[in-house]
């Protein structure tokens, strides 16, 4: 019985090719993911150049450095479990939901009561619960995942704004706050970049390293071909939903440090941000194929946008008029490295 193949599943395959293809098929997948990824820190370089000359000042001082790193850590974080997701053919529409409920229960009075580790414990249980009600409706529930996420982000969305009554819950808790602040700062690099780096490291190693990984990307090439080949399929997805809500989880927390309180507006259009960012990493949002390295710079180029039109006074529909171009641009740079290989 065929098992599903094995080896960094950064760019692995999503159909079966003849043998003589796939000998020579890993040194060309090499090299077009190499393309994808010099392609994305091409256009970072420019915006750093563009950010530069724009605003050299502001730009390049070390304290926007480190903003622009600590903000790309949040969005970053709920990335890498929808980069999970969408490789295994799936799509999550409620991780900016499920971060706002998160920190807004996380930062009730009551929950604050039990001090750092109650918030902490409390939004990645949040999260991890609005992560299985996901993966039981679309695994057991045969629900499209396009539908069971949509209705998780109203239900979320409601139940955030329930909780706060539409007001911002400050946090009061000290050993919360001081994560955010420069005395915590690890030879200048922030806790959240930290916790992002290492979320990064562990994401990339299980897609790439693990059989958690290899099943992933089969389920995500042909989900028929993984069940006949012994992977159970339907409990596979429902772990990859649980590895999303705990992402947002651990996402809400750090948007808890970085603004001292919680919003029911929290998370606001992350779905899209998350998508965006790997899909022009070069996941395919068919399934089959991710990379959480290209998710990662997709994220810091979508950031770096931000900032350099925040620090130019420039209006935000710009904004996304660039971000719109810059996906556009990414996604036929993919299609050109990929001509005449696995698509």
């Amino acid at each position: 019985m065929t098992q599903p193949a094995t080896g960094a599943q950064e760019d692995a395959p999503t159909s079966p090719k003849s043998p003589a293809y796939k000998e020579s098929s890993g040194r060309s997948r090499g090299l077009r993911w190499d393309v994808r990824s010099l392609s994305l820190l091409g256009v970072l370089a420019v915006l750093v150049v563009v950010g530069g000359v724009t605003a050299p000042d502001e730009f390049l001082a070390t304290s926007n450095l480190q903003l622009v790193l600590t903000q790309a850590s949040v969005i970053g974080v709920v990335t890498v479990g929808m980069t999970f997701v969408i490789t295994s053919g799936g799509i999550d529409l409620s991780v900016g939901a499920m971060v706002a409920l998160a920190s807004v229960w996380a930062t009730t009075v009551a929950t604050q009561e039990f001090g750092f580790a109650g918030i902490l414990f409390t939004a990645v249980a949040v999260g991890l619960g609005c992560g299985l009600v996901n993966g039981v409706l679309i695994a057991y529930g045969r629900m499209v995942p396009f539908i069971a996420t949509l209705a998780m982000l109203a239900s979320a969305r409601g139940l955030a704004l329930k909780i706060t009554g539409g007001s911002t819950q400050m946090v009061t808790v000290d050993s919360v706050l001081h994560l955010g602040v420069r005395d915590a700062y690890v030879l200048g690099v922030p806790p959240l970049v930290l916790v992002f780096a290492a979320v990064t490291v562990i994401g990339w190693l299980v897609l790439n390293r693990t059989t958690f990984g290899r099943r992933t990307v089969a389920v995500g090439g042909n989900a028929e071909a993984a069940r006949l080949a012994g992977i159970d399929v339907r409990r596979q997805r429902l772990y990859l939903y649980l590895l999303s809500g705990l992402c947002c989880g651990i996402a809400a927390f750090m948007l808890i440090v970085l603004a001292g309180s919680g919003q029911n507006t929290n998370g606001n259009l992350y779905e899209l941000d998350a998508i965006a960012a790997a899909i022009i990493g070069g996941t395919l949002l068919s399934g089959g194929r991710g990379t959480i390295v290209g998710s990662v710079l997709g994220v810091l180029v979508f950031t770096t946008i931000t900032n350099i039109f925040a620090l130019n006074n420039l209006e935000t529909a710009v904004q996304q008029i660039a971000k719109g171009a810059i996906i556009v641009a990414a996604v036929l740079v993919q299609r050109r490295s990929l001509r005449g290989g696995d698509l």
